[in-house]
């Protein structure tokens, strides 16, 4: 507790305050000055820092905007306190209203006052005012300001406005760090990840934040083994990777399967020793459980208290038992989760949906949708979809397709795919031509479509139908994608397609499947013949 007479007697108030060390220290300590009168205004060096304990400690802006309105005189430090801590807090239209009572009060701004309004623009999305803070950064002479110019860059970014930002960035004579940095996340937030890889390759320095914005850049763009390559690189930098990092280069494993690099990705964390945060243990948690490592996912997730959890970390965990059909498993760790006092969202139901519909638990996935409404929980197609993927599969198909034209929304394009899937296992042929038509309508130019439909008339053997779709395919110039397939050996992940010639290795991997060829022919003709046919035309 803070002695009264030692506040006196000492009078060293900015000690006093440099010690405190939560907000109920410091508000201890402004009890004591209300108590004994001292006045906010004796000193100038304390007062500002005072204000700025406040206004950084709290999630409540309105205890420190209270201090504020006490001094007779701010000063723009003050006032920029103030506007800094609103323009971060869950109310950034405060700060505006500050900087206009700022205006009203004949305070001119400085180069640090426009670097919050700006940031207050980007989390109220608002575009005009953006564009008004710019309008009075040139008024008042501050254009050329690097510090200001970096804001607006930021700023553009939020709105994915790349034409705006490169105009900002380019009419900089003087750039630094942070300049490139905005710039590149600018580009990397649009997904322009080529541009943003020019903007990276250009960079003289980089620091953690340069490297980490690149990787989420492939990472957005689907581009996991870039991400890696670029990760692979920054290891042979002196920058080390933090959380933000590993966040992203985990999820790049983890879309590619590659379980071994997840692995070392995991021994770096621990290594480099990298804060275990939720949102890490999230990210290892769906890596594992993406690369079917189900014990090493659990393990990760047991790690946690399961009052230190978030419905995220559950979702991963629930949704990736769901994925590799421990269906009973996922549906009893969804009946812990509620346990625990987590509420699921839409994400969650989305999970347990999908693990009945690999179960063919379809009394249970009615159960869980109609859940989903009472919960207050609207509905989205992603939800219908796993419906009716439930009914699809179980060969309830009549179901299904009443289920599709009493949805308060068009089918998507994965609902009726789901549907088709379902027609063809079940062999009702029928109506997996309506429900290949509608998707050929709705995606024409998928080339799935198409070769789904063709496939569905091959089957039936009528012949002139599937060379139609064939011809309509060509005709509208859908080519067909190629599929790849992923292997990962030694830590290292090659995809091939069929017949593929590219990979570096491509004559000693087919000398390898001839002389497989040869050992099965040699051991089992008629079982070479029957499987690997095509492989012998290399």
């Amino acid at each position: 507790m803070l002695n009264a007479t030692l506040l006196c007697k000492n009078g060293n108030l900015i000690t006093l305050l440099e010690n405190c060390k939560s907000l109920c220290e410091f508000k201890q300590m402004h009890s004591i000055m209300i108590t004994i009168g001292f006045p906010l205004t004796q000193e100038d060096a304390f007062v500002s820092r005072f204000l700025s304990f406040a206004a950084t400690s709290s999630n409540n802006m309105d205890y420190a905007y209270a201090i504020f309105l006490q001094l007779p005189n701010p000063t723009i430090f003050n006032w920029n306190t103030v506007i800094r801590g609103y323009s971060k807090g869950r109310n950034p239209n405060k700060s505006i209203s500050v900087f206009i009572d700022m205006l009203r009060m004949g305070v001119t701004p400085d180069h640090l006052t426009y670097p919050f309004l700006a940031k207050a623009a980007s989390h109220l999305q608002d575009v005009r005012l953006g564009l008004s803070i710019h309008g009075r950064v040139v008024r008042d002479g501050y254009e050329a300001d690097r510090f200001v110019k970096n804001s607006l860059i930021h700023f553009a970014g939020s709105f994915k406005d790349v034409d705006y930002a490169r105009k900002l960035f380019d009419e900089m004579p003087d750039r630094n760090l942070v300049s490139w940095n905005s710039m590149l996340d600018c580009y990397v937030k649009c997904k322009e990840v080529l541009l943003a890889r020019e903007v990276f390759d250009s960079m003289s320095d980089r620091d953690v934040v340069s490297w980490s914005s690149m990787i989420d850049g492939y990472v957005k763009c689907s581009e996991h083994s870039e991400a890696l390559a670029i990760f692979q690189k920054m290891q042979g930098s002196s920058i080390n990777a933090n959380e933000v990092t590993m966040v992203s280069v985990l999820g790049a494993c983890a879309h590619l399967g590659a379980l071994d690099q997840g692995i070392m990705m995991h021994r770096y964390i621990i290594n480099k020793k990298i804060s275990l945060t939720l949102a890490l243990r999230t990210s290892l948690v769906d890596m594992y459980a993406k690369c079917g490592a189900i014990e090493a996912a659990l393990a990760v997730f047991h790690g946690l208290q399961p009052k230190q959890t978030d419905v995220l970390i559950w979702n991963a965990m629930i949704g990736g038992l769901a994925t590799h059909g421990f269906v009973h498993e996922s549906l009893e760790m969804f009946t812990e989760m509620q346990k625990t006092g987590i509420t699921p969202d839409e994400v969650t139901y989305l999970c347990v949906l999908s693990a009945c519909a690999h179960g063919g638990l379809v009394n249970e996935a009615w159960h869980y949708f109609k859940i989903l409404a009472q919960n207050d929980l609207n509905p989205k197609t992603e939800h219908y979809a796993c419906m009716m993927d439930a009914l699809a599969r179980a060969g309830q198909l009549t179901e299904a397709y009443t289920f599709l034209t009493q949805m308060p929304m068009e089918p998507t394009a994965s609902m009726l795919g789901a549907l088709l899937s379902g027609c063809i296992n079940h062999r009702n042929l029928d109506l997996a031509e309506i429900v290949g038509k509608k998707l050929v309508e709705l995606e024409p130019d998928h080339d799935g479509r198409y070769v789904g439909l063709s496939n569905v008339y091959a089957v039936i053997k009528r012949w002139d139908e599937a060379r139609r779709m064939r011809e309509a395919m060509e005709k509208r110039g859908v080519k067909k994608s190629p599929g790849w397939s992923f292997v990962e050996i030694l830590g290292s992940t090659h995809r091939f397609i069929a017949h593929d010639k590219t990979h570096p290795q491509s004559e000693q991997i087919y000398n390898m499947l001839k002389f497989l060829v040869k050992q099965l022919s040699d051991s089992d003709p008629e079982m070479s013949q029957d499987c690997i046919f095509d492989i012998v035309d290399m």
